[in-house]
């Protein structure tokens, strides 16, 4: 990436956001009226009038709509920490119908246990307090439309940016794609579904998980498994276990006794969340693995499940009850599979700790 800093292209750079919601050049700071124009009202046009937008409770709302072949390469958006699970983020590339990217938007940009936690990645970053950032690479050959469907019982302020450039991107670009899905407990022997249904060729390059423990003992025995194009009982690729698919060793464990978060470039256990002793009653982590230097490549379809799996006595494996939320992400070449239905509010509900808090 660093090494073609240095050589031009024949690409144009465009930006969106409520300052300049078309993008185009020359037609960025004009607004006479937003947000901001209570506190710009000495200073006038020119001098942040509209720097977010608020989007009404049941509503959806465009943030982005592009003509023309082009790539978007930087997504910047914050808004209300409570409204994380409740806010949808959609994606639909070359006028679809159905999106390509649907996830509440805390999962995808890796907090999805709606209590800001800091990551620090290649594709995504999550900076204080609760600014979200997206790195990964957008194609598109005709069109995007960037979507935020507000889904929360109140209207959200949301502010944010939308970094693209146009030009021939070639015909050789999968779109991308990322599914949310959760299942609240999981039940004896059957894993957790990260995703399924996809239809045609591509590579996988990532996961997050939200993963709450409601066991005493050690939850991560579990593995992660890849079922690839032809497979069927048996998957091509699976892990050692949980935190041995997300780069750890020995349940995170230092030094022993305590829980040990980290976040690299390519994974990370960004999120720990302990029992307060109140309202915090289960332990809560959030993890991540991209598969950016291994990429997992298909040619006709992928399955990807993790089996929620634990340590009983330290000697023997237990099946677990747990609370898993996942977002998986991955290219492909359209048209992709249907996504499975977005759960509804009470299967997507996170309880926070002071539980009628408001933003």
């Amino acid at each position: 990436m660093m090494e073609n800093l240095g050589r031009l292209d024949n690409f144009k750079s465009y930006s969106i956001c409520p300052e300049n919601p078309s993008g185009e050049r020359n037609q960025a700071c004009r607004a006479k009226n937003g947000t901001g124009a209570y506190f710009s009202r000495k200073l006038g046009e020119g001098f942040k009038m509209s720097p977010s937008v608020e989007i009404e409770a049941g509503q959806e709302y465009v943030l982005g709509e592009i003509r023309g072949m082009g790539e978007i390469s930087h997504i910047w958006m914050t808004c209300p920490v409570s409204a994380w699970r409740d806010l949808i983020f959609e994606c639909y590339w070359d006028d679809e119908e159905t999106p390509s990217v649907q996830v509440p938007v805390g999962d995808f940009f890796c907090n999805g246990w709606c209590e800001p936690s800091l990551v620090n990645s290649l594709p995504i970053v999550a900076a204080p307090k609760g600014g979200f950032n997206s790195y990964w690479k957008m194609p598109f050959k005709c069109s995007a439309k960037i979507v935020l469907k507000n889904l929360y019982h109140k209207n959200c302020i949301v502010y944010y940016q939308i970094d693209y450039c146009k030009g021939n991107m070639g015909d050789d670009m999968a779109c991308f794609h990322a599914q949310f899905r959760r299942t609240n407990p999981t039940l004896s022997k059957i894993p957790h579904t990260i995703l399924d249904g996809v239809k045609g060729r591509g590579y996988y390059v990532g996961t997050y998980l939200a993963w709450q423990s409601n066991s005493c003992d050690w939850w991560g025995e579990g593995e992660v498994k890849f079922y690839l194009d032809e497979d069927e009982d048996y998957p091509s690729i699976c892990s050692t276990g949980t935190e041995d698919y997300f780069g750890g060793a020995y349940n995170f464990e230092q030094p022993p006794g305590s829980y040990c978060g980290y976040s690299t470039p390519y994974l990370g256990l960004s999120q720990i969340i302990k029992p307060d002793g109140l309202y915090q009653s289960q332990q809560r982590f959030g993890l991540y693995r991209w598969h950016i230097q291994d990429r997992i490549r298909f040619d006709d379809k992928i399955k990807v499940t993790v089996q929620p799996l634990g340590v009983r006595c330290g000697s023997q494996y237990v099946c677990l009850q747990e609370d898993i939320a996942s977002t998986a992400y991955w290219y492909q070449i359209e048209p992709h599979g249907e996504f499975p239905a977005l759960p509804e509010e009470e299967e997507r509900y996170v309880s926070r700790k002071i539980p009628w808090e408001e933003e």
